[in-house]
């Protein structure tokens, strides 16, 4: 392995040793604390433009296995872990992670000290921009202090153009952010049939389908960069059928509603928070990938409601419509790394589906 270093803006050096592309790569550093799923962190499209460091030691223990990808072309910025293990746990052939870097061009950077750099990050109560590169001199600081990371990730990552996920049960359309292949899978065992939209679909488009339900997915970036039109669309879609929100499409369906969205100090990346649903008191553990969170005191309680709470900060998790079929989680619900205690969330959206075709 070829000396890397990973640099910061603030001018912090870490040294370690490169695998996966031998590409110079820049991004937001934050820290993810799974245990395992790093496949699917890696492949999750809410991701782009970010580094991420593993606070699990050791990382690739068991090869990239085909059914788990979260998104078919990753774009993620880069990958930094403690110890790399190169060598599968089975006797299935697979990738490799460092051989599967390579093919995707996503540098990484291991034998490193990533308690270091999560300490660093949890610290500086910001995002910071990095950087891995092979020489750590003025010329890498320069470079890393004139990049300028884009704030159009969902425009990159979004689908262009609608595509079908066929099934034979309720008819539902999803709106692409940055969709996580976790939501197709959940809706798909449930036997729905699946129409995927770019972004940026009006909500005629939407209704056109004569949908049963629409799911706003996950993705990537602040929501407050995405299209004003987006949260027309939103408005105009929750009166008239079922709506569930996901990540991203949580905040947007909480700032479609008048609630305000604000980074959080330190960005949620992991499968172990405990999560409170209000009503019941009873807790449950999920998946987050999150840089943003609905501020409660703007939560207008005439209409939306808080469902769902984040044990160890108290940040809105769930939010539910007073008036409208409506609801929406900040976890991921799916799952994919984690646990799928919250799954009963995609039975509910389709209980609400059903009552209200029943009512038509």
């Amino acid at each position: 392995m070829a000396a890397r270093y990973l640099i910061f803006e603030d001018g912090t050096t870490f040294a370690g040793d490169g695998f996966g592309s031998p590409a110079v790569t820049f991004g937001e550093v934050v820290f993810n604390t799974s245990m395992t799923g790093y496949q699917e962190i890696i492949t999750n499209q809410i991701y782009d433009n970010q580094i991420v460091t593993f606070t699990q030691p050791n990382i690739g223990g068991y090869g990239i296995q085909r059914n788990i990808y979260e998104s078919i072309v990753p774009t993620i910025k880069g990958v930094i872990v403690r110890s790399l293990s190169n060598v599968a746990t089975d006797n299935i052939r697979r990738l490799t992670l460092d051989q599967y870097l390579k093919q995707m061009n996503i540098p990484g950077i291991t034998n490193i000290d990533t308690r270091a750099i999560t300490h660093k990050l949890r610290d500086a109560g910001k995002p910071l921009k990095g950087s891995i590169v092979p020489v750590p001199d003025d010329h890498a600081f320069d470079q890393l202090h004139a990049t300028v990371l884009t704030n159009q990730q969902v425009a990159q990552v979004s689908t262009p153009k609608p595509y079908p996920n066929p099934g034979v049960g309720m008819s539902v359309v999803v709106v692409d952010f940055g969709l996580k292949n976790g939501i197709l899978r959940e809706l798909s065992r449930r036997k729905c049939n699946v129409t995927v939209l770019p972004y940026n679909a009006s909500a005629d488009e939407i209704l056109r389908l004569d949908p049963d339900g629409v799911v706003l997915s996950s993705g990537p970036g602040d929501p407050h960069y995405v299209k004003s039109s987006v949260l027309e669309m939103i408005r105009k879609v929750q009166e008239q059928v079922p709506l569930f929100g996901i990540g991203l499409g949580h905040e947007l369906f909480a700032l479609a509603n008048g609630a305000q969205v604000i980074p959080l100090c330190v960005e949620h990346h992991g499968m172990n928070h405990p999560i409170k649903e209000i009503i019941t008191d009873h807790i449950v553990y999920a998946n987050q990938s999150e840089g943003y969170t609905v501020d409660w005191s703007t939560v207008d309680r005439s209409k939306l409601f808080v469902t769902y709470t984040d044990m160890i900060d108290s940040s809105v998790q769930g939010l539910r419509h007073r008036q409208y079929p409506a609801f929406s989680v900040q976890f991921f619900p799916d799952g994919a790394p984690g646990p799928d205690e919250t799954d009963g969330l995609f039975d509910e959206f389709i209980d609400t589906m059903k009552r209200k075709e029943e009512r038509r």
